[in-house]
């Protein structure tokens, strides 16, 4: 019994420890973000679910933050509240200046944890400018939902290769090749050499949103 009793326990343990400070307050921005948006647009739950393709149930334990959304969730739900992806994982502050260190930045990742966007800007506002550094492990395939009419990507490979499709038309960048495209259309991104990728993207919305 003893024996038994312990193993449980050493399950447990990695499960807490998962869940670091970060993540917890990501969580908690998201919750108060979705929730806030959807009443000030006076979207119900299933109104916002059928807009959003995300499930009526996801949403409602987002918006308590009992789930951790995905990439793709979040794009998801910023396209149908028709506000820029930061709009959900920022914080608002009057600050002037600001300082995002490493320990500090957002990570957001796939659900199989092999493609990771790291924001590094800060989260105070809404904005018509982001930019993140994306990290592709080889093989990874993440495709993305089409973002709100005129939104742009600029994006410049550090490390690695990277293919990207757009509507079926495929490009492939090497090592300080660049893209510019409208990607307001699906897109994939593919890493397709012998080593993980690094690269780094500046999102442009058409118009200044919420």
């Amino acid at each position: 019994m003893k024996n038994k009793s312990a193993k449980t326990n050493t399950r447990k343990k990695p499960e807490t420890a998962a869940a670091g400070a970060s993540t917890e307050n990501l969580t908690g921005v998201v919750a108060e973000n979705v929730k806030r948006m959807r009443s000030d647009m006076d979207l119900s739950l299933d109104k916002l679910a059928g807009l959003s393709g995300v499930s009526k149930a996801m949403l409602s334990q987002i918006e308590q933050a009992r789930s951790a959304p995905s990439i793709n969730v979040l794009w998801k739900i910023a396209r149908a509240l028709d506000v820029p992806f930061a709009a959900l994982i920022s914080k608002r502050t009057d600050a002037q200046l600001q300082v995002v260190r490493k320990s500090e930045m957002k990570v957001l990742s796939s659900q199989k944890g092999n493609f990771q966007s790291k924001a590094l800007f800060p989260l105070d506002i809404a904005r018509r400018v982001e930019f993140y550094e994306l990290l592709l492990k080889t093989g990874c395939i993440e495709r993305a939902v089409p973002h709100p009419a005129g939104t742009a990507e600029n994006i410049v490979v550090e490390q690695g290769e990277l293919e990207i499709e757009i509507s079926g038309q495929k490009t492939l960048l090497k090592e300080g090749d660049s893209i510019y495209f409208v990607a307001d259309v699906p897109h994939v991104y593919r890493s397709v050499g012998t080593k993980d990728c690094r690269a780094y993207l500046v999102m442009t919305y058409a118009e200044k949103r919420i």
